[in-house]
């Protein structure tokens, strides 16, 4: 089934247009937020997003706690065109882990790796390709308010793999080795100021833990330098459920570097969480002086 996979995956690559530029001035970034745009980084252009968290964890039912820390990380690298990227992201969490359903609790330090994926993303559709959009020269609202056909949106397909290690505290007890992983991502800038964008999530397909994942999230820009997002983050599978709110703001620093902090939280107690978070992304651009 992976090599069937990986055929997939090279036949994907190789079957699209490749004339369109990405390229953009300023960092392309997917943080704050759990989401990924349908654009990509731009060719030759190495992009770091990493995060440090704080996790609260506690489960009523189950009569357990969990606190600890984490970091997240997504390596992306625009390469041979401009529509594609690769992706190196995953989730490294170290914690301890108290349970309280007898008497004295037992309590155990657990790390590892929460999620580690290889993939690639391509922007299949791309619905202002080729268009320009002359400015109205009598009034600036009219250039700024919302439009209908904003809402149609970039849409980019996303595949890959995940490598997963035996006796992981965090996944399912059967789930080990590489399992594929496949994705939809929309992006629509439904103003000047505002993007909505949706991501499709299948994580490894064909395990014991196939997991299906939605994403929506809203970013909105007060400024030139500062952004907000709300995102809303659901998960579904036989091993975990999830429906969780993401909130936060991010501040450019410069073309090349973005700060962000953010929130996670839910609305149940089986388990209720809290993550507390602080991010930093960095652009290298690797193409050739002119």
């Amino acid at each position: 089934m992976n090599r069937l996979f990986v055929s997939f995956l090279i036949i994907f690559i190789l079957k699209f247009d490749f004339s369109y530029s990405q390229y953009t001035e300023i960092i392309n970034s997917n943080r704050p937020g759990s989401s990924s745009g349908a654009f990509s980084v731009g060719k030759n252009i190495l992009q770091l997003e990493n995060g440090f968290y704080y996790t609260n964890e506690q489960h009523q039912l189950l009569n357990y706690k969990v606190k600890g820390f984490g970091a997240d990380f997504k390596i992306r690298y625009g390469f041979l065109y401009d529509k594609l990227e690769m992706i190196i992201d995953g989730i490294y969490q170290a914690d301890n882990f108290t349970d309280n359903r007898y008497s004295p609790s037992n309590s155990f330090d657990r790390k590892n790796f929460k999620k580690f994926k290889i993939g690639a993303k391509y922007l299949i559709y791309d619905p202002k390709k080729g268009q320009v959009e002359k400015p109205n020269v009598y009034s600036y609202f009219a250039d700024k308010k919302f439009k209908w056909k904003n809402l149609i949106p970039a849409i980019s397909a996303y595949v890959g793999i995940n490598l997963d290690s035996r006796n992981n505290p965090y996944t399912n007890t059967n789930v080990s080795g590489i399992n594929p992983s496949a994705a939809i991502f929309t992006q629509s800038n439904i103003t000047y100021r505002s993007v909505i964008t949706t991501n499709l999530i299948f994580e490894r397909i064909g395990s014991s833990q196939n997991d299906f994942e939605y994403i929506v999230s809203l970013t909105h820009a007060f400024s030139e330098s500062m952004i907000g997002f709300i995102e809303t983050h659901g998960i579904k599978s036989d091993f975990y459920a999830e429906n969780k709110m993401n909130f936060g703001v991010a501040y450019l620093f410069s073309d090349n570097l973005q700060i962000d902090t953010g929130v996670s939280v839910n609305f149940k107690d089986t388990p209720q969480i809290f993550n507390l978070g602080l991010g930093l992304s960095y652009r290298l651009n690797l193409n050739p002086i002119k």
